[in-house]
């Protein structure tokens, strides 16, 4: 259940900080309020998986999978997908991969 709740603080990181990108400065109300909605929300389920899963551990997928999602989100939007961003982003993932306990 830990697991599933860091995947979904995660998605929900990728949520906020697009969000927040689109606010331009917090000048613009819905994406502002859905970035700090989706932000609180992310935090407190984080929080709760680390009740159970390492704060490091924890910690590290979330960023590095909060990320590697904005990233894509940029992409998909327009943004550079050159061969070595991607390297790059395969290697967040490994990362994190890597950070799951056996």
């Amino acid at each position: 259940m830990a697991w599933l709740l860091l995947l979904g603080a995660a998605s929900l990181e990728v949520v906020w900080a697009t969000a927040v990108g689109r606010s331009d400065g917090f000048t613009r109300p819905w994406p502002t309020v859905i970035g700090i909605a989706a932000a609180v929300t992310s935090f407190v389920m984080l929080s709760i998986a680390m009740r159970d899963l390492p704060v490091g551990t924890a910690y590290a997928v979330w960023v590095g999978l909060g990320a590697v999602g904005v990233v894509l989100v940029g992409i998909a939007a327009g943004e550079s997908a050159s061969p070595l961003r991607l390297a790059c982003l395969a290697l967040i993932v490994l990362g994190v991969v890597g950070l799951k306990p056996a």
